[in-house]
């Protein structure tokens, strides 16, 4: 065995020690997930694993799925996508039912020969990469619009807000060309071209570069597609050279943690959200996860929701699925969930489609550093 897998598989034996799984009973379902616990979107999987875990704790207190406690895995794959791999293949290997709540695309992309090798379903991948989305993946099970619908939506409300002068800076990987094809497709929609449009490098992003580049057009709008660190950089590069340009970026960035890297500068910034207003109590889903969170002890963001959400799903997944649910079984019984409603929206999947949804919003950073809408 590789060093590697080696302290890949050591990190998984004290994870399930501490959950108390090693020596579980059998019934208890095991759910994996490999993200970045460390490293730059920290922040962001903090948030959306912590909305699952207080779906997944409520669902337990109540008894479990069919009598079974379900037990939520995670292992740091420190936002490499190698390490993504291995702690997949790991988790696969001591059990999992499925993989939930995969972190990047590039990440995502290391997994998926995985899941067709070991016939296990990956729910609610927290990347919304077009290529999970068409053609359709067997295994994979989408709950969230794709990132090139945010993009193009983003920039349909530039236009209509009268901005025609628009920049785009995107990290130069499959993430960044994915959600840059969307931005181009709603440029092209309002008759416009990007007045520039620059590629960062994704372990060396260099922003100050970038930013010197992106505003030499003078720019009234610049879209930023990339990681909350490298995002929260580049925006306050704008402002520290004097730049007013609407600042945007997409749902992967929707969280606390980046409204707090961006500091003085994040009022104004608009960041596309996949769900409804988490303050917006007229939903029952939003109602449910803020109290919820109430219970937990922290304030409800929009990555929680991702999060809520998406343990919602699974569990409808595994109630079909019945006691003791197979990789196999949980699969067939997603493709059942048609029009489920998840408290004010609703999700569904068919053999021919595992998008799950397609909402899109947008909220603005107001001045006490919420996102409103």
């Amino acid at each position: 065995m590789k060093p590697s897998r080696q302290i890949a598989h050591r990190a998984l034996a004290a994870l399930l020690m501490a959950a108390g799984l090693i020596g579980a009973a059998q019934a208890d379902i095991i759910i994996g997930q490999t993200a970045a616990i460390t490293g730059p979107v920290a922040a962001s999987v903090k948030e959306v694993t912590q909305g699952a875990s207080m779906y997944f704790d409520a669902v337990n207190a109540e008894g479990g799925v069919h009598g079974e406690k379900i037990k939520l895995v995670s292992m740091d794959d420190k936002f490499d996508p190698k390490l993504s791999a291995i702690n997949a293949k790991v988790l696969i290997d001591k059990g999992a039912t499925a993989l939930f709540l995969t972190r990047g695309t590039p990440h995502t992309q290391a997994v998926l020969p995985l899941l067709t090798e070991y016939k296990i379903p990956l729910v609610a991948p927290s990347t919304g990469a077009m290529i999970l989305h068409k053609p359709v993946l067997p295994w994979v099970f989408n709950v969230r619009a794709s990132y090139q619908r945010e993009a193009e939506r983003a920039i349909e409300h530039l236009s209509l807000i009268g901005m025609t002068r628009i920049a785009i800076a995107q990290v130069n990987d499959s993430f960044g060309d994915d959600a840059a094809q969307g931005a181009l497709v709603g440029l092209a929609k309002t008759n416009k071209q990007a007045v520039s449009h620059v590629k960062f490098d994704r372990n060396k992003p260099e922003m100050e570069s970038v930013v010197t580049t992106v505003l030499a057009t003078q720019p009234q709008a610049v879209l930023f597609i990339g990681t909350g660190a490298a995002v929260a950089e580049g925006m306050k590069a704008v402002r520290a050279k004097g730049s007013t340009a609407q600042l945007v970026t997409l749902s992967n960035n929707a969280s606390s943690g980046f409204i707090k890297d961006l500091g003085d500068i994040g009022h104004g910034v608009i960041v596309s959200q996949i769900f409804p207003y988490e303050r917006s109590i007229a939903k029952p889903l939003i109602k449910d996860a803020m109290e919820a969170a109430r219970k937990t002890g922290v304030e409800l963001t929009p990555s929680m929701v991702e999060g809520y959400s998406s343990a919602k799903v699974l569990v409808e997944g595994l109630k079909r699925a019945g006691k003791q649910p197979t990789r196999e079984g949980l699969r067939k019984a997603l493709e059942t969930i048609s029009r489920f409603d998840l408290g004010g929206v609703e999700v569904g999947y068919s053999a021919a489609d595992h998008s799950g949804m397609d909402y899109v919003d947008l909220a603005i950073v107001d001045q006490s550093g919420k996102f409103r809408r």
